[in-house]
């Protein structure tokens, strides 16, 4: 299934897309894509809904986070290896894993703000699970199936933030707007291998990242493992897994996002995104 939530901001519904790339209204049957929403008994009750029955949404509304009610937002980083070398980070040998602030979550086509005082806005396409059941100590071999499906991530940073002002990296992915996700969650169970899916990302028209999650130093699996050795995962919870080379901070020069900038991003399977930067 790919599971939607749509409409104006703070006024979203629940929907699905079915095969004809129809979107259908899913409020008869759950009242939003929550945790609760995305729990193995709840995700097999959605499942038996014959698409046609649904009503039909006409037009194209806004798409919104396939997710809300989160407890945590949790991103993995310099997971790739490549993109280790372009930043000059050593491989790491263990995951590393940061935590983006709740408020950042947003649509997949909303604009991303460039913070006041920004001068190294930059882009990351990254593979996101959703949690569907309560992840605790959970082993490599079990990690998947706790997760609920996945989605396209844009783990929006600001680089001068992240690593020239001190402290952890929260502060430089954080901001509102830093974290579009979607534009839907695509369950688990229509992705026979998340570790051969490709992904790309561009700005202004241009090719910026080309990648694939086989490369990630990390599986998917390990990094859910990893996480939940050091915090619970609930349902609903949003960990993404870092991304391949290209980032804007790797390249010689550097470059950054400006107002008015164009960000698209996509990964096979799971659709895309695009973004307008405007100022905060």
């Amino acid at each position: 299934m790919k599971l939607v939530r749509y409409g104006a901001i703070g006024q979203e519904r629940p929907g699905l897309i079915d095969k004809s790339g129809q979107l259908r209204d899913l409020s008869a049957y759950v009242k939003d894509l929550d945790g609760e929403a995305y729990s193995p008994a709840s995700l097999a009750k959605l499942a038996a809904i014959d698409p046609a029955s649904l009503p039909a949404v006409n037009g194209k509304p806004r798409l919104g986070a396939p997710v809300t009610g989160i407890s945590k937002f949790v991103a993995i980083g310099l997971n790739y290896s490549d993109h280790a070398k372009e930043t000059g980070n050593a491989i790491p040998s263990e995951p590393i894993f940061f935590l983006k602030a709740n408020t950042a979550l947003s649509g997949p086509n909303d604009p991303v703000e460039k913070p006041r005082g920004s001068t190294k806005l930059d882009w990351e396409v990254e593979i996101a699970a959703i949690i569907g059941s309560t992840a605790k100590y959970v082993s490599e071999s079990d990690a998947l199936n706790h997760v609920a499906g996945y989605c396209v991530c844009n783990d929006v940073s600001e680089r001068n933030f992240q690593i020239e002002r001190l402290g952890q990296w929260t502060k430089g992915k954080s901001h509102d707007t830093f974290g579009p996700v979607g534009p839907w969650l695509v369950t688990k169970d229509e992705i026979p291998d998340v570790q051969k899916l490709s992904m790309w990302l561009d700005v202004n028209g241009k090719r910026r990242q080309t990648g694939s999650t086989a490369t990630m130093i990390f599986s998917m699996a390990k990094c859910i493992s990893y996480v939940s050795q050091f915090m619970t995962l609930r349902p609903g919870d949003i960990v993404t897994t870092g991304t391949p080379p290209g980032v804007g901070t790797g390249m010689k020069p550097p470059q950054f996002l400006n107002v008015g900038d164009v960000v698209t991003l996509g990964i096979e399977a799971l659709g895309e995104q695009r973004q307008e930067i405007i100022a905060a």
